[in-house]
């Protein structure tokens, strides 16, 4: 389902009249060709611009949502974009600074591209005047020849140009080194320019600051094959005020699949923003005006306790990816593992989301009085501790205090007939999931 309807026009923000100074207010320019062309040129009449996804995964993730946002608001602001999912780049890997990349098989490859397709899809709008269009690499890299390649493609590209190249330099001196394979690769990415550029008259490529060397590959091979002068963007590469890295969750990528990491985790990973980081990701991942990021900026500085700014980034960047309802869900189940809300009405998918990270066990029917339940699930060390957490009232099942220390909980009283929400006092949280 597209999630473009969900993006509005900016609400006729009059900062669209320029996009350029907009992108670069949101800090989404960090490295570009002529500054001062490339901002006459998006000023101007609509421009066909493009940004390759690679099928290296079956989804996604955060990185590759600043470039499907920066693709949005080029479009909002009236250009025509492409949207190209590299089912040749696809196949051989950009270079990674470290070690080779394992080779995917092409079956895993095509089934990937289709994936990723659809997650593009959901941030453009193929209607209208300036509507997108999906291309795929392959369709022009299958039917040439390696020799045709060589000749047409390879001669305009010089070795010692190439070998600079950031990632290719690190492999270089690496104890790994690096294939043929991939140090072609940017080779690949600035045929697949030249190609949009003949078809469509594409005139600028976006991506991240880090590929760089892989954008420029592409507007010289356009300047030395066509004589003509096209642009590159490159965003800078987001990184959390205490340096680490953005978009990791205890060593794990956070994926736009809900499969993947479900709207609750991600939802959670957005609350859990920096104070000192807010403002800059909602510059970056919401389309609110200026205005509205300016006055949550103000309430993030003085109200920090509120967590204002926070909680609507996580709701607009939720919504954007996983849609409205899916987020509302969210929200209700955050509400509901703390009491405020009714856990009865979670369905079965994100209740299991919502309490993925808390302590579990799993027992049988027979074992569903409160003592055993609060020292299985590990909120109490014996049952004597369990008896006092029941005598001083802290002791919950599904958000229902059990005052009773020889209370039995009913069947009837499972969550969707197998789970129950365990709380000690007002933070202390397990789950137990109940065998037949």
């Amino acid at each position: 389902m597209s999630h473009v309807n969900n993006i509005e026009s900016q609400h006729n923000d009059p900062a669209f009249a320029n996009i350029w100074q907009e992108l670069k207010w949101r800090g989404l320019v960090h490295v570009s060709t002529d500054e001062t062309e490339l901002e006459k040129l998006l000023a101007g009449d609509p421009i066909t611009y493009y940004c390759g996804f690679d099928p290296t995964a079956p989804s996604l993730h955060l990185g590759n949502l600043v470039q499907l946002l920066l693709m949005r608001r080029l479009q909002l602001a009236g250009h025509k974009p492409l949207g190209l999912v590299g089912g040749s780049t696809g196949l051989i890997g950009d270079p990674r600074p470290t070690a080779e990349r394992t080779l995917n098989t092409k079956d895993t490859v095509a089934e990937w591209v289709g994936y990723l397709q659809g997650q593009v899809r959901r941030f453009l709008s193929f209607e209208g005047d300036n509507a997108a269009r999906m291309v795929n690499n392959l369709d022009w890299t299958a039917p040439l020849s390696a020799i045709d390649f060589l000749r047409e493609i390879g001669k305009h590209f010089r070795v010692g140009t190439m070998l600079r190249k950031d990632a290719v330099a690190s492999r270089l001196s690496s104890d790994e080194g690096i294939s043929y394979t991939e140090f072609s690769y940017q080779i690949l990415q600035g045929m697949d320019y030249l190609q949009l550029f003949r078809d469509y008259g594409c005139a600028l490529q976006t991506g991240g600051s880090d590929q760089w060397g892989n954008l420029t590959s592409g507007t010289e091979l356009i300047r030395k094959v066509e004589g003509k002068s096209v642009h590159a963007l490159g965003t800078p590469l987001i990184t959390n005020s205490d340096g680490t890295k953005f978009g990791k969750s205890e060593g794990n990528a956070i994926w736009l699949d809900p499969e993947m990491c479900s709207p609750y985790a991600f939802y959670q990973f957005w609350l859990n923003t920096a104070d000192a980081d807010v403002v800059d990701r909602l510059k970056v991942f919401t389309f609110l005006t200026r205005a509205e990021i300016e006055e949550l900026g103000q309430s993030v500085a003085g109200r920090p306790f509120a967590r204002e700014g926070q909680k609507k980034l996580a709701f607009e960047v939720t919504s954007l990816v996983h849609g409205i309802d899916a987020t509302e869900k969210v929200i209700a189940a955050s509400a509901a593992l703390f009491g405020n809300g009714d856990l009865t009405v979670l369905d079965e998918r994100t209740l299991e989301s919502a309490t993925a990270e808390l302590p579990s066990a799993k027992i049988g029917a027979d074992g569903l009085g409160i003592i055993d339940l609060l020292v299985a699930s590990g909120l109490s060390d014996s049952k004597s501790a369990a008896r006092r957490t029941v005598g001083e009232g802290g002791a919950y099942v599904n958000n229902t205090k059990v005052s009773d220390p020889d209370a039995v909980i009913a069947q009837d009283e499972l969550l969707h007939g197998r789970y129950l929400l365990l709380r000690r006092g007002k933070k202390n949280l397990a789950t137990i999931e109940v065998s037949a």
